[in-house]
């Protein structure tokens, strides 16, 4: 069993997405901690902030360090984030001559969110380019099938006769927009934080900023200065997830709508029935319904972990651990269950005289 339907044993054949699972997997997560790590070191000894010698041994323990988890859990309980633990395995595996050198001038936020930034650019890209399909999906419809008529309906009441292209139109434009916004997003949302104890890098003196450059390009992300509380960029790219559902779900919802009316609309598959054999239900077009309203819910969390107090908050943080990941696994199973639906349309609209 799981506390979660995106990893529960039958359900995440339904809501599950293994892809975007993998980038939120604790695995995933060391990972970047680790390459924070080493770029950390690598970044200081440019600027003689730690010698050659300890950011050489730092790097090559963390290419291939594997942390005790059982370890990580039993710290992570008391000290509320993992990185007490993580640093102190890794420093005994640097070994004495360079210890205290690893994590030099950072602290545990810097290490997690930096971590966090890294993936979010990897799952974005993915989001991106699953949204290119999907748009290519609808164009391969609005070639085959656009000039046909279909009757629109305001407020779910028959209006009067449209095209299948300006339904396909109200599909596809927010998805074209959105896929624009996550790309021109890229230079600078994903940032580096490096702060150290309270944002202030007091550690490093007058090389704070130019080491802080360093290790954003090392590591690919755009350098700003630290934003720990301040997290806006965890907020923008949360709200892009939840339009981007949202988007998905208006979709779902006119498809399953469509569907029950019976005559505008031709599928490949469906879902079947226990006692109705007869049946074919549209599931990913409800899925894509509930996973939109799903992601609506959680957006308003993201929102109170907006007000994290002074320099920083442990309540607010904790709150993003619990949602962020949830909403990045629903938008991808809406990317992946949309593109499905897309492609399982064989006819929409009436058939031309």
């Amino acid at each position: 069993m799981s506390f979660s339907a995106f990893e529960h044993p039958y359900l995440s054949g339904l809501l599950g997405d293994e892809e975007m699972a993998a980038l939120f997997s604790a695995a995933t997560e060391i990972e970047g901690m680790l390459a924070f790590e080493a770029a950390v070191a690598r970044a200081e000894a440019r600027y003689g902030v730690i010698s050659e010698a300890a950011a050489e041994r730092i790097v090559e323990v963390c290419r291939t360090f594997q942390p005790d988890i059982a370890a990580l859990k039993t710290a992570t309980a008391t000290d509320g984030v993992v990185v007490p633990e993580l640093v102190k395995q890794l420093r005994a595996a640097v070994g004495t001559e360079f210890d205290s050198k690893v994590h030099y001038g950072a602290t545990s936020q810097d290490v997690i969110d930096t971590s966090l930034m890294l993936r979010l650019k990897r799952a974005t890209a993915l989001i991106a380019a699953r949204l290119a399909e999907i748009i290519a999906q609808f164009e391969r419809l609005e070639r085959a099938f656009g000039a046909r008529p279909l009757m629109g309906h305001t407020r779910m009441q028959a209006a009067i006769p449209i095209t299948v292209s300006a339904r396909l139109t109200a599909w596809s434009a927010p998805l074209e927009a959105l896929h624009q916004r996550l790309r021109s997003s890229e230079p600078t949302l994903y940032a580096v934080q490096f702060g150290g104890a309270a944002g202030t890098l007091e550690k490093l003196g007058d090389q704070a900023a130019a080491v802080r450059a360093a290790l954003a390009g090392e590591l690919g992300l755009a350098d700003h200065r630290q934003w720990q509380s301040q997290r806006g960029r965890i907020a923008e790219v949360a709200g892009m997830v939840s339009e981007i559902s949202g988007s998905l779900g208006k979709f779902g919802q006119d498809v399953a709508l469509l569907a029950k009316a019976g005559d505008e609309l031709s599928l490949a598959g469906g879902g079947g029935s226990s006692a109705m054999p007869h049946k074919q239900n549209p599931v990913a077009a409800e899925v894509l319904v509930s996973l939109a309203r799903f992601n609506a819910v959680q957006l308003s969390g993201i929102h109170q972990s907006l007000v994290h107090e002074q320099e920083r908050s442990g309540a607010a943080w904790t709150l993003e651990w619990l949602i962020l990941p949830q909403m990045f696994a629903a938008c991808g199973t809406a990317l992946r269950l949309a593109l499905q639906l897309a492609g399982q349309v064989r006819g929409i609209g009436s058939e031309e005289p």
